[in-house]
């Protein structure tokens, strides 16, 4: 198991990737989607609307989960964490809502009037998840200790993701 303090987990968590976060819906179901993350040291933030179905599913189950991918073949590595999570609404959710925003949207998006007040009143709650386990991989590693570096000196082995 990882800790949120291994360096490729703080790599995952403090860059700028698209996090997709697992919720469980009414039916029983998983509710999966992609979104933007903050992390603070110890917990993940997502702003979101309060209408949102993660939003609602986490007003009735507090379990998640979180995960973060290079989404790069040739350094194919990421990190998954499950934990609990609460709705952060208010003042309470401003500062975090506001990490979020600058940390995928350019000063210039954020001033302009019909991009950054809008994100600000689509986000209205923002979904805080403490992490209780972390899992990680790295397929560059894999590489190195099954393959002898197979994969990392043959482009060719990989086929892209998109055609």
């Amino acid at each position: 198991m990882a800790s949120l303090n291994d360096p490729l987990v703080r790599q995952l968590l403090e860059g700028r990737y698209i996090a997709t976060l697992a919720s469980h819906s009414p039916d029983g179901s998983i509710h999966m989607v992609a979104v933007w993350h903050w992390f603070d040291g110890a917990k993940i933030y997502v702003a979101t609307s309060s209408r949102s179905r993660k939003a609602r599913n986490i007003q009735e189950r507090s379990s998640v989960s979180v995960m973060i991918d290079s989404r790069d073949l040739a350094a194919s590595c990421g990190v998954t964490i499950a934990g609990t999570a609460q709705i952060l609404s208010g003042t309470a959710a401003v500062k975090a809502r506001e990490q979020v925003h600058c940390k995928y949207l350019s000063e210039a998006a954020l001033a302009d009037p019909r991009v950054g007040p809008i994100f600000t009143a689509f986000d209205d709650v923002v979904i805080a998840i403490t992490p209780m386990s972390v899992i990680s991989w790295d397929m560059r590693f894999v590489d190195r200790q099954f393959f002898g570096g197979a994969m990392e000196n043959n482009a060719s082995y990989l086929l892209p993701l998109a055609r």
